[in-house]
């Protein structure tokens, strides 16, 4: 084989063998050959060297020549017959092809064809595995969540986290159930810098310091009332007051080793207000994912369970955007950008693809999405009813998130989606 030596950088691709004759202004000499001038090197003298190897080829039996003389006096080698075409089932009718010019199927032909044309992928660094912490020693099973659990802060979670890496997910975002006699109507418990999340963050940075952790910044598991804001007494929820308590939290999250703080709450004017408080306590490099387009779905059910976190009273409609609207999404987007988060999410996920690929077209933030619990819940029971093929729905479920245009995807299959591609690979 010929190698190749490049004595400055260089665009395109290796050259494993030039012909001097083929080539104007190519010069050999003994082991090399020289690139003298070529168009792209007009600008800049650049030159390639390309080393002849000293091996020599292998004597399998007759010569080229040989071979050659032989196909043309007719003695061509055999080689296997055509194949016969494949016949077609009994019944069938006989007609005159179509005359197509373009048959698509032409490139669906085959496992090899299919995987050359693949427009989408999907890897393991494309998922944020969100888990359930709490202060207690044992992981508990959620019920309404098959293969989930609230896991101990200590050792649950270093467990899991520790699977998930070791199949290439190394970003997580952390959710807490907190326990009751800790929740206020201010939602104070949520900056409390040896809270359960600052204190699971230490200790994860301290056992993985290249753990990608997000935070959820919301009032909604540390409220007695159970919402993402401040409850007045009327029942509306004050938008600048909340605002004041996620700035404070941010704060504590990203003291405590956070690299993405993730606003949930749907508050407004509250990515802006997080960004100048980050940037004043020293946190210029915390990045914001701002939950953008978040609707008020019934797809959350099995996530409350997990945190104990449904509203005491009404519903979340006020602040939440209504599931029959499109265009709002992007008022709630051009808001955040011009606020500075650096990232774009959806929830819940894939319902919303027509979102998700309105954000893409129209904003160059990284998109994200949030294949909620409902989602989740919905393949496991119909997997575990085997009405579907778990396995199968689940990978088509988060390639169509990324097709809609999501970079990453928040999701609760993540460790089981990447365990399935690591095997794949194998």
């Amino acid at each position: 084989m010929a190698t190749t030596l490049f004595n400055a950088s260089c665009s395109f691709p290796s050259i494993k063998v030039i012909d001097c004759k083929s080539y104007v202004g190519l010069r050999s000499n003994a082991n090399q050959v020289r690139v003298a001038s070529l168009p792209f090197a007009t600008s800049q003298r650049r030159s390639l060297v390309v080393r002849a190897s000293n091996g020599h080829a292998k004597k399998l039996g007759r010569s080229d020549a040989e071979c050659e003389a032989d196909v043309a006096a007719g003695n061509v080698p055999e080689a296997p017959p055509v194949p016969p075409k494949p016949a077609a089932p009994a019944g069938t009718p006989v007609i005159q092809p179509l005359n197509l010019n373009r048959r698509p199927r032409r490139n669906r032909a085959s496992p090899t064809v299919r995987a050359a044309f693949q427009e989408t992928d999907i890897s393991p660094a494309n998922f944020v595995y969100p888990l359930f912490i709490h202060e207690g020693e044992e992981d508990t099973p959620i019920g309404a969540m098959p293969g989930c659990y609230r896991l101990g802060w200590r050792h649950g979670l270093l467990q899991e986290v520790a699977k998930a890496r070791a199949v290439g997910v190394n970003s997580i975002v952390l959710f807490p159930k907190v326990p009751e006699a800790l929740k206020n109507p201010t939602g104070d418990e949520a900056y409390n810098d040896n809270g359960l999340v600052p204190r699971t963050i230490r200790l994860l940075k301290d056992k993985y310091p290249d753990l990608i952790i997000y935070t959820d910044v919301a009032l909604d598991p540390y409220s007695s009332d159970g919402h993402d804001g401040i409850v007045r007494e009327d029942g509306v929820i004050m938008n600048d007051e909340t605002v004041h308590q996620l700035c404070k939290q941010a704060v504590s999250q990203a003291r405590a080793g956070a690299d993405v703080v993730s606003p949930s709450d749907m508050m407004d004017g509250r990515v802006g207000a997080i960004r100048a408080a980050l940037d004043a306590e020293g946190f210029q490099n915390v990045s914001i994912m701002s939950y953008t387009a978040k609707y008020a779905s019934s797809f959350y059910g099995p996530f409350r369970e997990a945190l104990d976190s449904n509203p005491r009273f009404g519903d979340k409609k006020t602040y939440q955007m209504n599931p029959a609207n499109y265009r709002e999404a992007l008022i709630e987007a051009r808001e955040d950008e011009a606020e500075g988060a650096d990232i774009l999410l959806v929830k819940p996920g894939l319902p919303y693809l027509d979102i998700i690929r309105l954000l893409r077209d129209k904003s160059p933030l990284p998109i994200a999405a949030y294949q909620v619990s409902g989602e989740y819940s919905m393949i496991k029971a119909g997997g575990v009813l085997k009405m579907i093929d778990e396995e199968k729905v689940m990978m088509e479920s988060l390639m169509c998130l990324r097709r809609a245009g999501a970079d990453i995807i928040l999701t609760y299959f993540a460790l089981q989606a990447a365990t399935y591609l690591c095997n794949q690979k194998r």
